[in-house]
Order: C-alpha cells, then structure tokens, then sequence
C-alpha cells in the first residue's frame, strides 16, 4: 500500500495513477475520511489531557479534606464523551484502514499511459515457424499423442481441469525440473517449496485481496485460500521481518501448483490448455533494496526470457500500459510465446517491480548498514514461466505432419533421452 502521509503530499499524484489505471475510486472520499481521523484523534486526546488533570485535582482536593464531587460529576461527562470519541475513532479508522487497501501502486514514469492498446512491443526473440501443412492445435495433438485427457479431468473435477497422461506427465514433471535447475544453478535463486495454501493476511501483503477475492479459491471452514501464484507464499516469507543491509538481495525461486476461479472469464478460451483454473508454476521473488530494484526487474526479465531461448521458443516482451499493469505492480512487462497451432501470443510470464507497495504491506523492512535507519525492501516477482501454455507453445511449434512432437533439445535430458512424442 502506499504511505498516507504520501498520500496527503501527492493527491495529484495519486489522483494521476488511479485515473491511468481506469480505476474508479474517490480520493476525496479517503483524504475526507482522513482529516475526521485526525480531528477525532486531537479532540479525544484533548479530552483524555483534561480528564488526566482532573484526575490530579481530584486527588489534591481529597488529600486537603475538600469534597471533588462537583469535578468529578463533570469528569463523568468527560469519559462518556471520551467513550463515544473513541467508538467514533474506531469506526472512521476501519473505514480508512479498508480504503487505503483499494489504492492502487503509483506506475513509474516509464510505463505507457492507457489501456491494453497502450501496451508496448519493446522486443522479439526467434523465427515463427513455417509448416508444409497446416498445422495443428494442442487440443487435437493432445488426442492424437494420448497425453492429456480433457474429458477424464472434467469427469473427476469439473471444466478447466487437466488431467496429464503418460509422455504429457513426464514432460511437466521434466519442464518443472529443467526450470529450477536453470534459476538456482546459473541465476543464483534459492529454492523454496512454500506451502499451498495461505491466510488472508498473506493473500492482502502481496495485493490480491481485496480487490481480487471472487477470483480466488477460498476454503469455507478456515478462510485459506488456495494460492493464484507462489509468489504469495514465497513473498510473505519476510512478512514482519526487518532483514539486514548485508542480507539483500535476496532470490527465491519455488515450483507450485496455482489455482484460479477467473470468475470474470467465462467463455474466454475455455477449451484446452489455454485458461485452466489448475496449473503449474515456477516463480521467481526477489527482496531489494530500494536504488536497485528496477536494474533487478531487468535481470529478472532475462531470467525468464532465458528459459524460452533454451528451449528455442519464439517470443516477444511487451510493456504494459497503466491500465494493464496489476494493481500492486509500478511496472510490468509480460512475455508472450507463439503458438502457431492456435495462431496466437500467449502470456507465460509476468515480470513485476512492486517498489515498496507489498512491503508496507506485509511490513519487509531492512535495515541500513551505514546509518542504521529502517526503509522497507522492494520486492519483485515474474514467472520463469508458468505452465499450462509452455507447453501449448512445445506442442504446437515442434509438430510434424504425422502428429509427432519432438522435443527441445535442452528438455531431452529431462525426458530420460526421449527426443519425440509419437502418435498413436
């Protein structure tokens, strides 16, 4: 979240990056809210002073023999009025506490002003394959290997599900290991294997509650909720903490399964692979300090980029605009793959700077070496990438005419030597 005293200094500012990001939310409303806030506060303080030296007086009167009845008969109007300031204070507190939650991160200065359409094709990497054929889309190359069943995971679970079969499992398993190894051998990232499911003070540090929930998996009993990213669990790993200097920065990477209802996407791309309320994960985190952090949104973008280059997978990085951008993020850039099949661009990553806004927060703070004062970290999170349409972009782009698939060079180690799915 953003710092309120921030808030009160900027509201141009403020105003500028709620209104780019096409959020309708009153400013006014809040900076109301804050002013009756403050005025409650000095008024009941005031009040509590006054009580205090009555409190003295009345102890004064007693010990000289002289009755206090009259003051403290007025000190009773006092404390009732006290009582009532302080139900007030609660009360307009609450409301500010939810408000400043709703406010989303300032973009920075580099990042497009507008909607989708405003986004930016910053770069390409590799060639679009040309077939001799018309190629297929992963859902009839899926029938044609026997490696996912669509059908079966909508029987067990419900639409949106996936359940991998044979050849199709291994190559998960085989694109999970390939990616951790590449980040934590040659990246420097510590793995974590963090747990599945979070508390909603997790789900609010890292910004997808409140403005998120109808879109999350929650458990009715213990209001857990099924994680939409590792980045939750992995980020909250210094909720509360006040990490040293000599400590930063710190790289995590972990391996999860993801779960999200998308309860604003029915009817988008609901066969396949394409928008599955399951699937599998790599992310990377990382805790900065403050002057780095966007020379580490650069190196992080590599890193991710470097998983599709290996796998020799034609991309493009694009920049997205205010109104695209996620609500806690001041800068994103996405990577989309190719999938000639389905002859599109698919989003497999997301590389994020968050500045300071989930630290504040989940409160993940450093402390400076030289002066010893306490900033809060940066943090930054992207995918390095996610699964399910990795492999959509495998499938399609390594088809031959029969069906086939080969496998990327970098992956066949991962597949016990299996350089080609077959078809049956």
């Amino acid at each position: 979240m953003l710092d309120l005293k921030f808030i009160r200094d900027n509201k141009k500012l403020v105003e500028a990056s709620i209104r780019n990001r096409g959020i309708k939310l009153d400013l006014d409303e809040f900076l109301r809210l804050d002013e009756e806030h403050r005025r409650l506060l000095v008024e009941v303080e005031g009040l509590k002073a006054e009580r205090n030296k009555a409190n003295d007086e009345i102890t004064a009167l007693m010990k000289s023999k002289k009755n206090p009845k009259e003051l403290i008969e007025k000190m009773k109007v006092v404390s009732q009025n006290i009582s009532d300031l302080d139900s007030k204070v609660e009360e307009v507190s609450k409301n500010l506490s939810k408000f400043i939650y709703l406010i989303p991160n300032i973009p920075d200065k580099s990042v497009p002003v507008g909607g989708p359409e405003s986004n930016k094709i910053l770069r390409a990497w590799g060639k679009n394959p040309t077939f001799g054929f018309n190629p297929r889309n992963h859902i009839e190359l899926c029938e044609l290997l026997g490696i996912i069943n669509f059908g079966t995971a909508s029987k067990i679970t419900g639409s949106n599900f996936v359940l991998y079969i044979g050849s199709g499992a291994r190559m998960e398993r085989a694109l999970i290991n390939f990616m951790l190894d590449l980040h934590t051998k040659k990246h420097g990232y510590i793995e974590v294997f963090p747990p599945f499911l979070v508390n909603r003070k997790s789900m609010i540090g890292t910004g997808q509650l409140p403005k998120l929930e109808e879109d999350m998996y929650r458990l009715k009993d213990d209001d857990l909720f099924l994680i939409p990213t590792a980045e939750v669990p992995v980020t909250n790993i210094h909720a509360g903490d006040t990490l040293e200097e000599s400590e930063l920065p710190i790289y995590y990477t972990a391996y999860t399964a993801c779960f999200r209802r998308e309860a604003g996407s029915y009817g988008k791309d609901t066969r396949g692979l394409i928008r599955v309320h399951q699937f599998d994960k790599v992310e990377l985190v990382k805790f900065v300090k403050p002057e780095t952090s966007f020379d580490e949104l650069e190196k992080l973008l590599n890193d991710a980029e470097e998983v599709l280059q290996l796998l020799e997978l034609p991309y493009r990085v694009i920049m997205l605009a205010t109104g695209d951008i996620s609500f806690a993020a001041a800068k994103c850039y996405d990577i989309e793959l190719y999938a000639p099949g389905t002859d599109a661009y698919l989003e497999v990553s997301s590389c994020s700077c968050f500045t300071g806004f989930q630290a504040r927060r989940a409160n993940i703070r450093y402390r400076d070496k030289a002066t010893k004062k306490i900033n809060f970290v940066h943090t930054l999170n992207g995918s390095g990438v996610a699964l399910a349409r990795l492999v959509v972009a495998i499938l399609e782009n390594y088809q031959d005419k029969d069906g086939s698939v080969n496998i990327p060079k970098a992956l066949v180690p991962y597949m016990d030597g299996i350089k080609v799915i077959k078809a049956l």
